[in-house]
């Protein structure tokens, strides 16, 4: 998904959880049509691991005639990753890759020295009212990956490992967690874990990675006696192990996290690097047609940002 124009999020109210490092209020846009909240990057926390961006989309109903249409745009330096919960995305880039998402799917979408695409909603759902819900998070490349060749991979649901357990379903869509590991190959240590607790269940978090967060998309999470509702980010001191209950109405959320890059990262737009000289010679790329094009949507594109 494109660099949605978000709001920078707020830092959340004081609490009592010592495992808690930060609490993170998304701030929400309208995108006419439907909302997204942005929980990464903020002032105070730039990234969760290799995330460095975190866009919760919806969830909406887009009336008969909307439709999302993001036009081709570049990226470097990153993999984006989209994975939706409601709704149809048909993804193009410019390696000529054409992919349908479904939900519960995952397309990985590395961007290395380069890549354009769009994503719209497919044209035999467009004309009827449309349900959207998902999230657009980026992973930031480690320094010796930042301009490798761009690739896609498209992960279907039924081959991520499944959790069900005491009262906790889910999958784990990238990395190992509780002894299963997705196939979706990454380039960091990396963790992105689909989760929902019945009412009342409880669940371990370890410690095994190195930063760890959850994003909580439905219902409400207490951890060590701290409740915390819906659309809030919590980011977890490392080394404690934690147990997550979930609410009276059950909780479903995004465990994410993984090993923190070795050297700083820049992000402006849709570019994101170690170095700031690569992101102004990306903007001037961009400005002057340098990149490649997205075969099938050639007509349109996002012009560069001014300032």
């Amino acid at each position: 998904m494109s660099f949605f124009p978000g709001k920078d999020p707020l830092p959340g109210d004081a609490f009592a959880c010592d495992a808690i490092e930060h609490l993170i209020i998304p701030r929400s846009t309208d995108l006419g049509g439907f909302s997204v909240r942005r929980a990464l990057p903020t002032a105070k926390r730039r990234l969760v691991g290799p995330f460095i961006f975190f866009d919760r989309m919806g969830p909406a109903i887009l009336k008969a005639g909307e439709a999302l249409d993001v036009r081709p745009h570049p990226h470097i330096g990153l993999s984006t990753v989209t994975y939706l919960f409601d709704g149809e995305i048909r993804h193009r880039d410019s390696l000529g890759t054409e992919m349908v998402i479904n939900p519960g799917d995952l397309n990985l979408m590395t961007a290395g020295r380069g890549i354009v695409h769009s994503e719209r909603t497919p044209e035999n759902l467009r004309g009827h009212p449309l349900s959207i819900s998902g999230l657009q998070t980026w992973l930031a490349l480690p320094d010796a990956k930042e301009e490798i060749d761009p690739a896609f991979a498209h992960t279907e649901k039924h081959e991520m490992p499944s959790i069900d357990v005491d009262g906790a379903k889910g999958r784990v869509v990238i990395g190992s967690f509780e002894g299963l590991t997705s196939p979706v190959a990454v380039f960091s240590d990396t963790l992105y874990v689909d989760l929902s607790l019945q009412p009342g269940a409880r669940f371990p978090f370890s410690a095994a990675h190195e930063e760890r967060a959850i994003y909580v998309l439905s219902g409400s999470l207490t951890v060590a006696g701290d409740n915390f509702p819906a659309d809030q980010l919590l980011v977890f001191r490392p080394g404690d192990n934690i147990t997550l209950e979930a609410g009276p109405e059950g909780c479903h959320m995004m465990l994410f996290g993984g090993a923190a890059l070795s050297s700083k990262r820049y992000i402006w737009w849709n570019f994101v690097s170690s170095s700031k000289e690569r992101i102004e010679k990306a903007k001037e790329e961009w400005r002057t047609g340098r990149f490649d094009i997205v075969p099938g949507d050639e007509e349109e594109f996002i012009p560069l940002p001014e300032g």
